[in-house]
């Protein structure tokens, strides 16, 4: 993470504390997540390029080193010809082979000096660049943290998967090596030309003459490789998102035999990849082509202008070997021309979509600030944050006081999810229900009516689109995130387990509970099944706990719930997987805990319904009635229905989740 980092990194903001996963996708869910749209066609490399000097600035004296020690290091290579000169007019045409030894020795002593320079460079900077990476890697991971859920259900996985890995790579690539080489041939290019200059103009203009196509051609290169290199890089994202369905997905494949459908989206995927692939290899190939051969057939006429001059004895033999040699040592900093573009087009792309992630804006507010912004923003976010929690910690303390608004108040709360028509009604239309401090509340309604939406509300997994939500008086808006789900503990219907031991994974409940609690939370749950695993509660359960029963998991995750005693607490349907048995007895044990917290619990059976004081039946976007279990079977139909399992299902097309 970026902030293990040694202080010479970006330091990222505090990250927030660990808490549970997000829930699945709330009853009928959004839509399929779909990649991001593309950047803009016309977007600049250069200005894309410039959003990592930020996290270049804190190593900016290494990569000044680096570039200065290749630099000098390829401007030695440009002695060498002179040298050359030198030897031949001097001891091979006099025929002195002692004055040959002194010059072979500075030939010999360059050449170590290039060696031992390029050793420098790569030393001074890997190591930086390495934490670089981390750092930029870890800010990436922490903002997927921070986004709300709604950008999770429009992204696909594979697409921040490879975001946080291979353009994560190309980006440090980009600056250990094209970037240092960019500004170095440049830079030598440049001397190479005054040497030949002052060598002789005549043949130097000869050589020179392809500048002009080239300079056109590249450009043009650039503005076509660009927009390649996007589709390429979004194709793989796409193509990790298939790969991580199937293999997460691998028991529903097998047992529909389904494998080969979705091996024949992948070699499809995949080709499309290829034929990308194959597009930008020939790009590359015609600029390289070019750049290759106008160089050679003007090196040629030099040759055979330089071969003339000297015949009319207008130019030494050793004066053109020079120039013919210098020529050439510049041939390396002209070939590399369409390589460092290709490989700067590329840093370019995952620098847009490294960015595009960090851009987002968190729960509906303005894009955050990278990591790497500059202390005293972060002083002063920090200064505001500390300002609204006191005013929110007083006013809270004078309503508790009063004794008007304690437990949970929902009042006029509209939610509809952003990609929903326009045509189409909220979700919640209006919610007005108040959880008594201390008391547990039912929640009942027909699938798809927003049951587990209005829960996602309460911790801010969702943000409510209208109304307001007070805990204990508090408007949870006013409450920072980190310490409003501490307040909040939430089990969710389709239980998330991670690859991790039956003990971290319930402990991320509380991170801080102690033994005695993890072992209530688990007897609370009857997850006795943990003292029968190989190693108890250091058992690794594996990804998403497959090694585990549906019912084994449920349990971990209602312990995982229970284990901090949150003073919140709100249970999706969480005894749908286990059997009858079972399910007496986490309803017992759980008795005794809602009778220390006050909870929201969607029911869906009356065994359920019986844990709670009062039930809410909640239809048509409202709340449609509030009672007890025995009043609301006398006094409301819809209830009754529901109790009975008769109640019609959400008709098809509607915008209800």
């Amino acid at each position: 993470m970026a902030e293990n980092q040694e202080s010479t990194l970006p330091q990222s903001p505090p990250r927030p504390k660990q808490e549970d996963p997000d829930p699945p996708t709330p009853e009928s869910g959004p839509p399929p997540r779909s990649t991001p749209a593309a950047a803009p066609e016309h977007r600049s490399t250069v200005r894309s390029l410039l959003r990592l000097w930020p996290y270049a600035r804190v190593i900016r004296w290494r990569l000044a080193a680096s570039i200065g020690a290749a630099l000098v290091a390829m401007l030695s290579v440009l002695v060498v010809p002179l040298v050359l000169g030198r030897i031949v007019d001097g001891p091979i045409a006099h025929h002195d082979l002692s004055a040959l030894w002194p010059l072979a020795g500075a030939l010999l002593l360059l050449g170590l000096v290039e060696a031992g320079l390029f050793y420098t460079r790569r030393v001074v900077l890997a190591g930086p660049l390495a934490g670089l990476e981390t750092a930029m890697r870890g800010d990436l991971y922490a903002k997927l943290q921070r986004l709300p859920v709604s950008f999770h259900d429009r992204w696909a996985s594979g697409q921040l998967l490879s975001r946080a890995t291979s353009d994560m790579f190309t980006m440090r690539l980009f600056l250990a090596f094209p970037l240092v080489f960019l500004v170095v041939n440049s830079l030598m290019f440049a001397a190479g030309t005054a040497v030949m200059f002052v060598l002789d103009w005549r043949l130097a203009l000869i050589t020179l003459l392809p500048a002009v196509p080239l300079i056109v051609l590249t450009r043009h290169f650039e503005s076509g490789y660009s927009l390649a290199a996007r589709r390429a890089q979004d194709q793989t994202g796409d193509l990790a998102t298939v790969i991580e369905e199937s293999v997460l997905g691998i028991r529903i494949l097998k047992a529909f035999g389904r494998h080969r459908t979705m091996a024949e989206r992948f070699r499809s995927q995949t080709h499309e990849l290829r034929e990308t692939e194959l597009h930008k290899a020939g790009l590359l190939a015609n600029l390289w082509a070019v750049i290759v051969g106008l160089p050679e057939l003007a090196l040629g006429c030099a040759l055979a202008v330089g071969a003339y001059l000297v015949a009319q004895d207008e130019l030494t033999t050793g004066t053109l070997v020079a120039f013919l040699s210098t020529a050439l040592a510049l041939r390396w900093p002209v070939e590399s021309l369409g390589w460092l573009l290709a490989y700067a087009n590329e840093a370019a792309t995952a620098t847009d979509r490294y960015f595009e992630v960090l851009d987002e804006p968190e729960d509906g507010g303005a894009p955050v600030v990278a990591v790497a912004a500059k202390a005293d923003a972060d002083a002063t976010t920090a200064t505001a944050t500390a300002t609204a929690t006191a005013t929110a910690t007083a006013t809270a303390t004078a309503t508790a006081t009063a004794g008007t608004d304690e437990g949970i108040r929902l009042t006029g709360v509209r939610f509809r999810y952003p990609d929903a028509p326009d045509d189409t009604p909220d979700l919640l239309c209006g919610i007005d229900l108040h959880v008594r401090r201390g008391e547990t509340m039912a929640l009942v309604g027909a699938t798809g009516s927003g049951k587990t939406t209005l829960t996602a509300l309460l911790p801010r997994l969702y943000e409510a689109t209208g109304g307001t939500i007070t805990l204990d008086g508090r408007d949870i808006r006013e409450i920072p995130r980190a310490r409003l789900r501490e307040l909040v503990s939430v089990a969710f219907e389709e239980p998330t387990l991670f690859s991790a031991s039956v003990g971290e994974n319930v402990l991320m409940g509380a991170p801080d509970a102690s033994p005695e609690q993890l072992r209530r939370a688990l007897d609370t749950a009857q997850a006795d099944f943990v003292e029968r695993l190989p190693a108890g509660t250091e058992t690794q359960v594996g990804e998403q706990g497959l090694s585990l029963s549906g019912g084994q998991r449920q349990r971990l995750a209602l312990a995982r719930a229970v284990v901090g005693d949150p003073a919140f607490l709100v249970l999706d349907d969480p005894l749908s997987a286990l059997d009858v048995h079972t399910e007496a007895l986490v309803e017992q044990a759980l008795r005794e805990v809602l009778g220390s917290t006050t909870a929201l619990v969607v029911a869906h059976r009356p065994s359920t319904v019986l844990l709670a004081d009062r039930v809410a039946v909640l239809a048509d976007g409202r709340i449609a009635a509030v009672g007890t279990h025995q009043e609301l079977l006398q006094s409301c139909a819809v209830y009754r229905e529901l109790m009975s399992g008769e109640a019609a299902p959400v008709l098809e097309g509607s915008p209800a989740r």
